[in-house]
């Protein structure tokens, strides 16, 4: 079962910290060289870590309100955010 996490609106510093705690657990991170602020907050660009760069995996871009789930391998905008601890 994937497991899943909820960047949410006009996230704050705290979820920085838990987003990039969780996706630390699993094997990835968020890219540093990228940032976009919008208007219902920032978005981040999600890589595995050690593959800056690398052309075949070039992240994934996670804006506000969205969900992401780890399904054992990759990171992926999850379909809806039912399940979502705050979805």
């Amino acid at each position: 079962m994937a497991e899943r996490f909820v960047w949410p609106r006009a996230a704050q510093g705290t979820d920085s910290e838990a987003l990039e705690g969780w996706l630390a657990e699993h094997g990835w991170e968020v890219d540093p060289t990228v940032f976009m602020a919008g208007v219902l907050g920032p978005a981040v660009q999600v890589r595995r870590i050690g593959e800056a760069g690398e052309e075949d995996e070039p992240g994934l871009l996670i804006l506000p309100g969205e969900a992401m789930e780890y399904d054992g391998t990759r990171i992926r905008l999850a379909s809806s955010l039912a399940g979502c601890p705050t979805g």
